[in-house]
């Protein structure tokens, strides 16, 4: 994996030129090289031996407090030690000012090592929220801790009768004394509630957990104000800590419910949290402490500053465990004999078995997986570096990127959770029945990628959300500019030969895309439009990585004589791409187009 991310880093993003911006300018290419050096050795000795521990030492609860194996311990000691918790902060905070594009590539050796032993992609996204949303002391009480590692954060959102549905949270927020406001941390509040599926939500390997909780606050006449509308953001310690950030000793009003046993990452606790069911007495009562994070109502557009980061996260998370399977069953299929090759008479018997990486039944199976995996590897980093110049790049660019980021994101988040589980189903396949047991790794790399399709957003929200909000939003802007980076791709391959006739496809397959989206609104009823978002979502999301394939071709071709096989190997993935994945859109682009009403109109009583 490390030469495929060195030549995504280097020979197609160029990330080097990012230490010509100020933000970047102590950097060097050697220093972004020493970043993934550090973190491919944590994440080989920390994370990856203890996979299969984590997997069956499962957290549980001795009825005080949550046990988890020690190596998670050690695994989280050595990530906060490598200060990447805060590798893209400022340096007077004690931050390393690293491109996101260099963090993410970093981060991809621990997702890969062991998806659940860490959950650190949590904490800094709490953190990375406080920073843009929270007041100067809830930055330095509170996203500080979790930089340096001392408390780990969470975020609070489904509820038990409230999954993907947060217009009907109902967590309530209420003042905490007249002098709630006065509060030097911010606005005090109680809060009363449950919240369900929390990643992180109780453990004892950090001091203290930033849990980050939607609630509703009462109106005047006492009852919530309905829709996301009344949603609020409220920071609720597990425990309470005073103005400079030490902990006072008491325990908040937050309480382990249970831990849910999930097919996968298990090795993360995912809890059910009960606050303000007085268990425990803050001040003398009941009731969890919370301190508001920017004006109310204004809770879930202050999480999406988090949710956007953990999709590509969980993106990153889901290519990587597509990456370990492709990786596990090469190994296998290159040294497990079966069969024999096929001749025109046959096979001979007295022949010695071949290798089955020999068959081309394998090599299918292989092929799909690199396509997938490496494929989704370069869409993330691709968006991590939308990010880059989001923050760095010129006012223009600056902003076509982050326009460009609204598009992708679903795309970065979904196509790998739904691709890469299918790059490790084929993992389990090319194994054969050894896939299907414990004594090799693929089996619960499928079952810890199953989870990502409904992490931070199900596929079908994901399709609603591209079909019914980023392409049509500002008269299509995000799908303009979108094509007209495709286009750009297209006119570069026209020029190279084995790569034009690919640049051909995929035009083709831009143009009925554009078309579909039209035929989809054409009526102007959500309700038609939105009723095959989801198979919209998969045929974007299979034009975007042609386009991604096509790219990191044309880098490929370049470098060809360079190192033959390796790049051989990224245009024969491109190849398999255009011939074997790419004509499966016109499927899902024509029950879109047509606005095929027959999942729409199936009514309860015919199932």
């Amino acid at each position: 994996m490390r030469q495929t991310l060195d030549f995504l880093l280097t020979d197609w993003l160029r990330v080097a030129a990012l230490t010509e911006r100020p933000r970047f300018a102590d950097h060097t290419p050697e220093t972004f090289g020493q970043v993934l050096d550090t973190c491919e050795r944590i994440a080989r000795e920390k994370y990856a031996p203890f996979n299969r521990l984590v997997d069956t030492e499962e957290p549980r609860f001795d009825g005080d407090k949550v046990i988890l194996p020690a190596a998670t311990q050690a695994a989280w000691n050595a990530y906060a030690e490598s200060g990447m918790l805060s590798a893209a902060q400022d340096y007077d905070i004690g931050g390393m000012q690293l491109p996101y594009t260099v963090e993410a590539a970093a981060n991809a050796f621990f997702a890969k090592a062991s998806v659940s032993i860490s959950s650190a992609l949590l904490t800094v996204g709490n953190a990375n929220l406080l920073m843009a949303h929270g007041t100067e002391a809830q930055k330095r009480v509170f996203a500080m801790n979790e930089f340096a590692g001392r408390w780990s954060g969470t975020m609070c959102l489904s509820e038990p009768q409230a999954g993907s549905s947060l217009s009907d949270v109902a967590t309530r927020a209420t003042p905490d004394g007249a002098d709630f406001e006065a509060d030097l941390l911010g606005p005090r509040f109680r809060l009363r509630g449950n919240k369900m599926w929390i990643s992180s939500g109780e453990h004892e390997l950090t001091e203290n957990i930033v849990h980050l909780v939607l609630a509703k606050i009462p109106g005047p006449d006492g009852k919530p104000v309905p829709g996301t509308k009344g949603i609020s953001l409220f920071i609720v310690p597990k425990k309470l800590v005073d103005a400079e950030g030490r902990l006072t000793g008491e325990r908040n009003d937050v309480a382990l419910a249970g831990l849910n046993h999930k097919c996968g990452w298990r090795g993360t606790t995912n809890t059910l949290l009960n606050f303000g069911e007085g268990r425990f007495t803050p001040g003398g009562q009941a009731g969890a402490v919370g301190y508001l994070v920017g004006r109310p109502g204004e809770g879930l557009r202050c999480m999406f500053h988090m949710m956007n980061e953990a999709r590509i996260g969980v993106g990153m998370a889901a290519t990587m465990l597509g990456m370990a399977g492709y990786e596990a069953s090469l190994a296998y299929a290159r040294q497990r004999p079966q069969g024999r090759p096929i001749s025109k008479g046959g096979k001979d018997a007295a022949q010695p078995q071949v290798p089955i990486i020999e068959h081309a039944d394998v090599k299918r199976m292989l092929l799909a997986q690199k396509a997938y995996a490496e494929g989704a590897l370069a869409l993330e980093l691709y968006c991590a570096r939308l990010i880059d110049e989001q923050h760095t790049g010129a006012p223009e660019a600056a902003r076509e990127a982050a326009l460009l980021l609204e598009v992708l994101t679903p795309i970065a988040k979904s196509w790998p959770s739904e691709w890469c589980l299918e790059a490790n189903s084929l993992a389990i396949q090319v194994h054969g029945g050894y896939g299907y047991t414990r004594d090799f790794p693929v089996e619960q790399y499928w079952r810890d990628n199953r989870l990502n399709m409904i992490h931070e957003g199900t596929h079908g929200i994901q399709g609603l959300d591209l079909l019914g909000r980023k392409v049509v939003m500002d008269g299509g802007a995000g799908l303009k500019l979108l094509a007209s980076k495709v286009s750009d791709t297209l006119q570069r391959a026209g020029q190279v030969e084995g790569l034009a006739e690919h640049g051909h496809a995929l035009a083709g397959a831009l143009q009925r895309l554009g078309a579909a989206t039209k035929a989809a609104w054409a009526t102007g009823v959500p309700e038609e439009a939105l009723a095959n978002a989801t198979a919209y979502l998969q045929a974007f999301g299979h034009v975007v990585l042609a386009w991604i394939w096509l790219d990191v071709a044309l880098a490929s071709q370049a470098r060809l004589a360079e190192a033959p096989d390796f790049h051989q190997g990224k245009l024969q993935a491109c190849r398999y791409f255009f011939g074997y994945e790419l004509p499966k859109i016109d499927g899902w682009l024509g029950v879109v187009a047509s606005r095929n009403a027959t999942c729409r109109e199936m009514q309860d009583a015919w199932f």
